[in-house]
């Protein structure tokens, strides 16, 4: 029951998330990058309900632009490391073989770099950009997935539904797509569900160190401004934070709900 109510909890909160991001032009009072040199570092009050950073900006609509900033690299990072991770760990499972021994050695050599690190390196020689934190969080992002349908994949194709799909004729594209795959995929929903907050830290850790883009707000170099003024302006970091904080925990909760009615398993 508990975590019924948790995972309803966490659907609310990102509910709120995406209707915010998508509706951040009319939900946002000020210009996220209007700049108010007569506010520097305000508090919260009427008028900037978060109160305002160095430039004198309002914070909450930079948080609620970094919104978008948090969910579109989530989105597309989870997406396509999907798409690459299930196809590579699906066809490695399902056929075997060299291409699966090369495959799983890839693996085992790109999970011995701590992904964050090798983030932070990609993004560094690439320049600070949106597009350019996607690709670097990309490159490690498909190897969980690809590990998991792999073992996924093991398991089923031997099982009898298989045999007889094989029997009829079935093209093994097919098989794979039509029998094996829908098989897979609770899972394989659940971790992206919890990849989804593992993107957001990652990007706004890169935001927080320069990484990202510079010509929309995020919450993460929000951080990096407020840290500084920690001592006489919490509020600059502490609301972008609590930000993070609730998106990250909305997808735990989703994720721990439906590991747990699905009986699955986190892990290869």
């Amino acid at each position: 029951m508990m975590g019924n109510r948790l995972a309803l909890i966490g659907v609310i909160i990102i509910g709120i998330l995406m209707g915010t991001a998508l509706l951040a032009p009319l939900l946002a009072p000020f210009d996220p990058l209007g700049i108010d040199l007569t506010g520097e570092l305000e508090g919260p009050s009427p008028g900037h309900l978060l109160g305002q950073d160095k430039l004198g900006r309002d914070i909450l609509s930079q948080i609620i632009y970094g919104s978008r900033v948090s969910l579109v690299v989530a989105v597309v990072v989870i997406g396509i490391s999907l798409v690459i991770g299930v196809a590579l760990g699906a066809t490695a499972g399902y056929f075997g073989g060299v291409f699966d021994a090369v495959l799983m050695r890839i693996v085992d050599i790109l999970l011995a770099f701590p992904g964050i690190l090798l983030a932070i390196a990609l993004a560094g020689v690439l320049g600070p950009s949106l597009k350019n934190i996607i690709l670097a969080l990309c490159v490690l992002g498909w190897v969980g997935y690809a590990r998991l349908v792999r073992g996924q994949v093991l398991a089923e194709k031997n099982r009898e539904y298989v045999v007889a799909a094989k029997a009829v004729g079935g093209s093994h594209p097919r098989i794979i797509l039509r029998h094996i795959l829908p098989n897979c995929f609770a899972p394989v929903i659940v971790e992206a569900t919890f990849g989804l907050a593992g993107v957001i830290l990652a990007e706004s850790s890169l935001s927080f160190l320069g990484l990202g883009p510079q010509d929309v707000p995020t919450w993460g170099r929000l951080l990096n401004e407020g840290a500084q003024y920690l001592l006489f302006a919490p509020h600059v970091a502490t609301f972008p934070g609590i930000a993070i904080m609730l998106t990250v925990l909305g997808f735990n909760f989703i994720g721990d709900g439906l590991r747990n009615k699905w009986d699955v398993k986190r892990g290869a």
